[in-house]
């Protein structure tokens, strides 16, 4: 949930407040240039990243849907404003409020010659170049692939351990492993 805003402190700049944010401690005005979390989080190595809208209930739960059935380091900002602190900061991505939400038109891999537009969410430079877009940006999936996980590799050494050790029961395993430490 990214509000541009440290609310629960009442108003104090966050990492992605904007550039002249005036808050408790930036009476100024923010000078920091915002981070932007969509390309931090493929720089950090998430295999699933996505960005919706608070008001928009149903494209949130589908981007939830869509991040919890991937097996990896998933991760959808979901943009949310406090009314209290900075109302009104995502007015450009609600529709209600004469903004737009411009969903992200996603490859379908069907030949035609419209989907030589639209985006390859494997495509990590294509992610990067759809989060540098100016705010509101766009929304739904910028970046999804498959990688091994640290649990399909866990349950691979799992497996070959369960095999090793033949019909041995968890139990007597550990209490094999602890009559070695003696």
């Amino acid at each position: 949930m990214d509000s541009f805003v440290y609310g629960l402190t009442k108003k104090q700049t966050s990492p992605t407040s904007p550039i002249g944010y005036r808050s408790k401690t930036d009476p100024t005005g923010a000078i920091d240039q915002p981070v932007n979390p969509i390309k931090k989080l493929i720089a950090a190595g998430a295999t699933f990243v996505a960005r919706t809208h608070a008001t928009q209930i149903n494209h949130m739960m589908q981007m939830m849907e869509r991040a919890m059935d991937h097996d990896g380091f998933s991760v959808v900002e979901v943009l949310s404003e406090c009314v209290e602190f900075f109302p009104g900061a995502f007015d450009a991505g609600n529709p209600r409020k004469g903004g737009a939400f411009t969903i992200i038109d996603e490859k379908k891999w069907d030949n035609t010659p419209e989907d030589e537009a639209r985006h390859d969410v494997t495509d990590e430079i294509a992610a990067y170049r759809l989060a540098n877009l100016p705010f509101p940006g766009l929304f739904g999936v910028f970046y999804e692939i498959d990688r091994p996980t640290k649990n399909s590799l866990e349950s691979k050494w799992v497996a070959e351990a369960r095999a090793k050790a033949g019909a041995s029961s968890d139990v007597e395993i550990l209490q094999k492993t602890f009559d070695r430490m003696k």
